[in-house]
């Protein structure tokens, strides 16, 4: 397979998987876009092989055992790893946040509820942060220690949004990332969870966990402007894109166990030409 064929197969994967990222990054340069594919093609790849049915994890240790020889220089012949290869001669990739992505998608397999609010952020800094680090000397070349904090809030607020959203999807996985300290709090037990009760004390939950949400965004937000400018408006784009998904599901009056909330392709769009015009994003 030719390094074009395998920027082609992890182009498809952003496109079909996330939109919200693929409209985000489009308007980087060639370069630095198709390196975004292909990392985003590895942790979707990840993610999919905890949380398709047929995934083991004796799969997901086989995918780090490939992880590893990849990083030790081997050439690997999934597209997935011709295509970080070739990323990997241009920008000074750390492997760390690779292998903490992978280790935080083993905390599925281990733990599908969480008591605390910092229980559930360490996992989100695993499975979501992760992504901003392996990103930053792509995106931002020789700036990844000025910028390491804000991506990390971005990560979880980003995880957070995704879990807010997700909460009937989970559900229906066994799964519960809303913090049992924040159902106590607000007098909403697992049952009512279970029944997929909106109420009050529903909303409270998870209006609790969206505020920290936007705290993380706002920490983000305020490192943009160290990023490049040809980098700036992908960045803050994925944000606000994320940061939007938060409303949709207040628009739906907090159905989440019925209706995914998504942004749609001209909210994208009308959001993306906001950023251009903004006066707050200097180009």
């Amino acid at each position: 397979m030719s390094i074009e064929q395998a920027y082609e197969y992890c182009k498809q994967i952003i496109e079909t998987h996330s939109k919200t990222f693929a409209t985000a990054f489009s308007i980087l340069p060639t370069h630095k876009r198709k390196a975004v594919w292909a990392v985003y093609a590895f942790c979707r790849t990840v993610d999919d092989i905890v949380d398709e049915e047929n995934g083991t994890r004796q799969e997901l240790e086989q995918f780090e055992n490939e992880c590893q020889r990849f990083f030790k220089g081997e050439l690997l012949e999934h597209p997935i790893w011709i295509a970080l290869d070739d990323v990997r001669r241009h920008f000074l990739l750390d492997k760390q946040p690779f292998l903490d992505m992978i280790k935080g998608q083993k905390m599925d397999y281990m733990k599908h509820r969480y008591e605390t609010l910092a229980e559930l952020e360490h996992y989100s800094y695993h499975v979501a942060s992760t992504v901003g680090l392996m990103l930053l000397p792509i995106l931002a070349p020789h700036e990844e220690e000025k910028l390491k904090e804000g991506a990390i809030a971005l990560g979880l607020a980003m995880q957070l949004t995704n879990i807010l959203r997700d909460v009937g999807e989970d559900l229906q996985k066994g799964r519960v990332y809303l913090p049992k300290e924040i159902l106590d709090e607000h007098h909403y037990s697992y049952t009512d969870l279970m029944k997929q009760n909106i109420n009050p004390h529903f909303i409270a939950v998870w209006e609790s966990v969206a505020l920290r949400a936007e705290k993380w965004y706002e920490k983000a937000s305020s490192t943009i402007s160290y990023y490049p400018p040809d980098a700036r408006i992908p960045v803050y784009a994925s944000l606000t894109f994320y940061r939007e998904i938060l409303m949709a599901v207040r628009r739906n009056g907090y159905n989440v166990f019925e209706t995914r909330a998504v942004l749609t392709k001209t909210e994208r769009e009308r959001l993306l030409l906001q950023l251009h015009e903004s006066l707050h994003v200097v180009v």
